[in-house]
């Protein structure tokens, strides 16, 4: 649920590291642009961090309706793993 994953980011260690710029740099390509640092798929309930990936509220156009719906798609694959576990 929201609660529990809020819970658990406000007492892992898991984003000490990216808050702290500790964080590994693991350089990688999207759209000819480079980045450092690990990205999440996440909700809305989450803080505004550049490391967290939300899907758009409403998908102005047939690009962000497919983004929206493969990474929702995405973090409903992760969150239904995570409950086997």
């Amino acid at each position: 649920s929201a609660n529990n994953d809020l819970t658990v980011l406000n007492h892992s260690s898991l984003f000490d590291d990216l808050l702290n710029d500790i964080a590994l740099v693991v350089p990688y390509k999207v759209n000819e642009v480079t980045f450092e640092k690990g990205y999440y798929l996440a909700n809305e309930i989450y803080p505004q961090w550049a490391t967290f990936v939300k899907s758009f509220t409403v998908a102005r156009d047939g690009k962000n309706a497919l983004f929206k719906r493969r990474q929702e798609g995405a973090r409903k694959d992760v969150e239904r793993a995570f409950g086997v576990l």
